[in-house]
């Protein structure tokens, strides 16, 4: 298996080369940062704009690697940054990219290239919002009893029990709606079986948690609600959100699921995405 954490340098990727580089001190992993320049069209006069931008982005990742204290390899390409950070994706442990989401209020979420980006990848992918989040406190994770969801937790676990914090798993439960439904008032027995079964779920998927993390504490949050609203709520002031996202299908490559695809638009923290 791949030890290198891959990272697509652009605008808003300091923060995204800074917790790169210290998931990889942390587990002795190597870093290639690759920068991609696109929007060539083949007009005349193109080439020397080209070779400029390639050069400034070649001088860009030198001023990362000149602060970097791990083993480090770059490359600049040319093409769609999409393509070629999915390509890149095939041989990584991790794919790290930035975000320009500052939060609330204070700029545009993360455009249609990060999503695509994350769709397609064929390793996790962790988006860096640009947040100061040095004091964020916990890692949450969204848990629905599907194999994928299994395999956040897995991640989210690992980077829980690497970071010294608690993890703060979260299922959320929906109640059934259908049209002229929406303002329904259920049965109690419904709403009291809803979550409970929900909790089981939750229950079974931490089961075996113990034995491999015997120290790491587990925060266990069951609500009802919208997923991504409520993993969102719980993900401000943590260190860490990890989502499940299913399938690498011609249509997933570029609709990641809603609830994946709407907590990445408004980053709340870093987020991890895992197949």
């Amino acid at each position: 298996m791949s030890e290198k954490i891959v990272v697509g340098v652009a605008g808003a990727s300091d923060r995204a080369v800074q917790w790169a580089v210290a998931r990889a001190l942390a587990r002795g992993q190597s870093i290639e940062l690759i920068a991609v320049v696109g929007g060539a069209v083949g007009a005349v006069g193109e080439g020397s704009v080209v070779s400029a931008a390639a050069s400034a982005a070649q001088d860009l990742l030198d001023e990362h690697v000149a602060r970097i204290g791990v083993p480090v390899t770059t490359r600049v390409l040319t093409g769609n940054p999409v393509t070629h950070l999915i390509d890149a994706s095939k041989d990584a442990a991790l794919l790290v990219i930035g975000s320009d989401y500052r939060g609330p209020g204070e700029g545009p979420a993360r455009g249609a290239h990060g999503i695509r980006i994350v769709a397609g990848a064929m390793c996790p992918v962790v988006v860096v919002p640009d947040l100061d989040l040095d004091a964020g406190v916990g890692v949450v994770v969204g848990l629905d009893g599907s194999a994928v969801s299994e395999r956040a937790l897995a991640f989210a676990a690992a980077e829980a029990d690497r970071l010294g914090e608690k993890l703060v798993a979260v299922s959320v439960w929906t109640p059934l709606t259908a049209p002229r439904n929406s303002l329904a008032v259920y049965p109690e027995v419904y709403l009291a079986n809803m979550q409970a079964v929900t909790e089981e779920v939750q229950a079974v998927a931490l089961a075996g948690l113990a034995s491999d993390y015997p120290d790491l504490v587990v925060e266990r949050v069951v609500e009802q609600g919208y997923p991504s609203h409520i993993i969102n709520a719980r993900a401000h002031g943590a260190r860490m959100a990890v989502l499940g996202t299913h399938g690498r299908s011609a249509l997933v490559r570029f609709l990641l699921g809603s609830i994946s695809q709407e907590v990445l638009a408004r980053l709340a923290t870093v987020t991890a995405i895992v197949r």
